[in-house]
């Protein structure tokens, strides 16, 4: 999985950097973060976190300054969180989530992507059922053991730790990503590629030709959505 993760951080990186629309989506996640808690990452860990996350995706210091002074304002904006499954060809399966301002525009717009993209909606829990919710830390290093042992200690509830290439990756279980990369900053470890939150699939598949550039057209199109904040797939590489 090291090797997965590390390619995943390289054609995010490549995409995030000139992408306006990513810092537009996290704008939104620090601003609700802040609304919700302290204005103040040093305050809120949810907060911290979310800015944490921004910046390995290189979102600029302005947008992230910008979205915390909206937060500290009298604005009363609200977003909700949703949660969008279907699949695409082949046996591909996507998890969408959403943060939006007007849940009957993201959930048309989320139908659509589907529908005009070779992508079929499903009920909710259609597909979720077949991926585990793990939080997903990626940073250099190369000596598993002393991680595992390191985040045990600290009473972290660790799935699995992993080295690969110079690059260690750690599972936890959701609750406790925020506790696990504490853990790891206080050992002196503070340059991280992934914090993230994730939605594992059990199983991958692969897709060539045709499947695969209908596959990569339909994520690209969700992706590309305001109102998207991620999405999940099962497809290997992705």
């Amino acid at each position: 999985m090291g090797r997965k993760w590390a390619n995943i951080v390289a054609k995010k990186t490549a995409k995030d950097g000139a992408n306006s629309k990513v810092y537009a989506k996290f704008g939104v996640e620090i601003y609700v973060a802040a609304k919700k808690g302290e204005p103040d990452p040093e305050l809120n860990a949810a907060l911290k976190f979310v800015v944490d996350r921004a910046k390995q995706a290189q979102v600029p210091k302005h947008v992230i300054d910008k979205a915390i002074d909206k937060a500290k304002g009298n604005t009363d904006e609200t977003f909700t969180e949703g949660r969008y499954e279907g699949f695409g060809p082949n046996g591909s399966m996507l998890i969408v989530d959403t943060l939006t301002s007007n849940v009957n525009r993201t959930a048309a717009n989320i139908r659509a992507a589907f529908g005009k993209n070779g992508g079929n909606m499903g009920a909710s829990g259609s597909v979720s059922y077949m991926f585990d919710n793990k939080g997903v830390i990626v940073f250099a290093g190369d000596d598993a053991d002393a991680i595992f042992e390191l985040l045990l200690e600290a009473d972290v509830d660790v799935d699995d730790v992993e080295a690969e290439e110079g690059s260690i990756t750690v599972y936890t279980a959701p609750t406790d990503l925020h506790k696990a990369v504490e853990a790891l900053r206080g050992e002196g470890i503070e340059e991280f590629q992934i914090t993230e939150l994730e939605m594992i699939p059990q199983s991958e598949v692969q897709l060539e030709g045709d499947d695969l550039t209908v596959f990569e057209k339909l994520v690209d199109v969700l992706e590309d959505d305001e109102d998207v904040q991620k999405v999940y797939t099962n497809v290997d590489g992705f």
